[in-house]
C-alpha cells in the first residue's frame, strides 16, 4: 500500500503517489503510520511522530498563514 505508484483507482483517476510520499516523510521523523481498513467501510491512517521537548523554529509561511487569518501545524479529524 506504501509502494509507489499504487492504486485501486481506475486509470487516469490518480498517480499513487500520495501514501508513498506520506510514509517517507514520516520515515524522516522517525514516525510510523498504522492503519485500521475494512472493505466498503474505508480507511483510517494514524501517523506518529516522537515527541520532543524541542520548539520548532518559526517559518515564513506560517507567518503568512497567521496574517491571512489561518492557523497553521498539523490538523485532525474528518471531512464530511
Amino acid at each position: 500500500m506504501f509502494e509507489p505508484f499504487f492504486t485501486t483507482k481506475p486509470v487516469g483517476k490518480g498517480t499513487g503517489l500520495g501514501l508513498s510520499t506520506v510514509y517517507g516523510i514520516v520515515k524522516q521523523h522517525e514516525g510510523w503510520i498504522e492503519v485500521q481498513s475494512e472493505p466498503g467501510q474505508g480507511s483510517t491512517f494514524q501517523i506518529y511522530f516522537p515527541a520532543t521537548d524541542e520548539m520548532p523554529a518559526a517559518r515564513e509561511n506560517d507567518t503568512a498563514c497567521r496574517a491571512a487569518g489561518g492557523t497553521p501545524g498539523v490538523h485532525s479529524g474528518r471531512r464530511g
